[in-house]
């Protein structure tokens, strides 16, 4: 069930989420958001901590396919170094 509130803006550009929505959203003191404007619409979305056990699966994934290419940590490295600049 999707809760409806009002809420105003502060002079200091706060703004307040109303206590129904933090509770049906479980957010939390401190929680962080990604806020995007388009024309007269502003969407709040929390930032959550990836989960580590997608991340280890993630980087399981990257070394298995650089490994299938052939690549090696110096070629790494020197992709990182040409783009910053160097040789």
């Amino acid at each position: 069930m999707e809760a409806l509130a009002t809420t105003r803006m502060s002079s200091k550009g706060q703004v307040v989420i109303p206590e129904t929505i933090r509770r049906q959203l479980k957010l939390e003191e401190g929680v962080q958001f990604i806020v995007v404007g388009d024309a007269d619409v502003i969407i709040l979305k929390a930032i959550a901590l990836p989960d580590l056990g997608e991340f280890d699966a993630l980087i399981q994934k990257a070394r298995k396919q650089a490994k299938e290419a052939g690549l090696k940590p110096k070629d790494v490295q020197a992709a990182i170094a040409k783009v910053r600049g160097r040789k």
